[in-house]
């Protein structure tokens, strides 16, 4: 208990809501109330990305079609989506040739799911009017703001975020951005903010208290604490940092941990294609330097699937291998803790890149998702596979009815989750202002 929760009432929503999500992805926010049986509106998103805008329509606006005016040619299709500052990459605007090279279909798509979705797109060029914050007495605006995290993770460079020639320093686009809203007279009642824990270490902490600072100068009471995903039910160790922001004197605690039920092998699919599995050539690959070294720990980033396989040891057990069995990987006293019997084949995690680059078994749980896939499984026959698309968004806490929505390649399924938010924690943090 804080001296806000003595001094201040608990904020609980008493209006239908309408939800503002900015570095929107595929609407992590917006499955939570969806979850949750919460009636809301998709008010605005933000979000330029064309891969993460496409299943954002795929999800939430799953058979909504617009018609578009069949006088527009192609060059002014690509006009306006150059204005609007769309990315293929999730790191640059794309240019004007590069979006030129579309072709008329691709670019009447792009600008048909714009509209569908009521996208804002560029943060940079997006103004407080453009959210349309009105009679917030008769409605509660939350406002989702998850920047991106590339400048504050262990696996970033460090350049933090203290002006927006970062991105992670988009952050100050949302102080502007709030702050032409307060002009204007209206402020979202709501704001959560998504990040890595990094976003309130050591060397970003003098920025992190100064938006803290901002949004009470704006008005808002500000609640943060790291949050991870197996404390509210899916079995990945994903910890994440939020931040509830409540306009006027009002109080919020953070939902409590649940015990955990699920275990990896719970969101693991019975029959899985055999691309999944890692190929006797790679196998190869890996071992064929080192295999004469008792102990090495091999980094391999074969088509993005793992930067780290395993640590290969001689003469232990139990062993892993590939579908011939001719090549087999050896994990040093996984039986003895308890990760692994020699038979069972438990599900585990082999890979990582955030510990040092050592090797890692973990029993029941994986490790945080990534962009890239890096996250693989044994099954029962003891054969090394990366998690299936579908795995993935289930581990994201993603149903089945929406990720079978995606149209997207696997690749683009396998980034879009690994920069999401898990939506159970979102659903017990939304439960405590519902």
């Amino acid at each position: 208990m804080s001296l806000y929760d003595i001094e201040y009432d608990k904020f609980k929503i008493d209006k239908p809501i309408r939800l503002i999500e900015m570095f929107s992805g595929y609407g992590s926010q917006a499955l939570a109330l969806k979850y949750l049986g919460v009636s809301f509106e998709h008010w605005k998103i933000c979000e330029w990305a064309i891969k993460s805008i496409q299943a954002y329509k795929d999800i939430h606006f799953t058979n909504e079609n617009i018609e578009l005016n069949s006088k527009r040619t192609k060059d002014e299709m690509v006009k306006f989506l150059y204005q609007k500052g769309i990315s293929s990459n999730y790191n640059n605007p794309m240019t004007k040739e590069q979006i030129s090279r579309l072709s008329e279909e691709q670019l009447k798509t792009i600008i048909k799911n714009i509209a569908i979705t009521h996208n804002l797109v560029n943060i940079q060029q997006v103004k407080g009017k453009d959210l349309e914050i009105k009679d917030t007495d008769k409605y509660d605006y939350i406002l989702t703001y998850s920047f991106p995290c590339q400048d504050l993770s262990l696996a970033g460079k460090g350049k933090g975020m203290s002006d927006t020639s970062t991105r992670s320093g988009m952050l100050w686009e949302v102080e502007r951005i709030l702050q032409e809203c307060k002009d204007l007279g209206e402020l979202p009642q709501v704001l959560l903010m998504e990040n890595v824990p990094q976003v309130h270490s050591v060397d970003n902490l003098d920025d992190f208290n100064k938006w803290k600072l901002r949004l009470e100068e704006l008005g808002y009471n500000n609640y943060f604490q790291d949050l991870i995903a197996t404390d509210y039910g899916i079995p990945q160790t994903r910890n994440r940092c939020f931040m509830i922001s409540i306009l006027g004197e009002y109080s919020y605690s953070f939902p409590k941990p649940i015990p955990l039920k699920l275990k990896l092998k719970d969101m693991l699919e019975e029959n899985v294609d055999e691309k999944y599995y890692i190929s006797d050539d790679l196998m190869k690959h890996i071992l064929k330097t080192k295999e004469e070294h008792e102990e090495y720990t091999q980094y391999d980033r074969y088509n993005g699937h793992f930067e780290q396989l395993c640590r290969v040891w001689k003469d232990k057990s139990p062993t892993l291998h590939t579908k011939s069995k001719d090549i087999q990987i050896y994990v040093k006293n996984a039986t003895a803790k308890g990760y692994l019997e020699a038979t069972d084949g438990d599900e585990i995690d082999i890979s990582s890149r955030m510990e040092h680059h050592r090797g890692t078994v973990q029993k029941d749980k994986i490790q945080t998702l990534t962009t890239q896939c890096e996250r693989g499984v044994v099954n029962s026959d003891l054969r090394i596979r990366k998690l299936t698309p579908k795995e993935a968004g289930r581990l994201m806490g993603v149903k089945d009815e929406d990720i079978d929505k995606i149209s997207l390649s696997d690749s683009a399924k396998y980034h879009i989750f690994g920069d999401a938010i898990v939506v159970n924690v979102l659903m017990a943090i939304f439960k405590e202002i519902l």
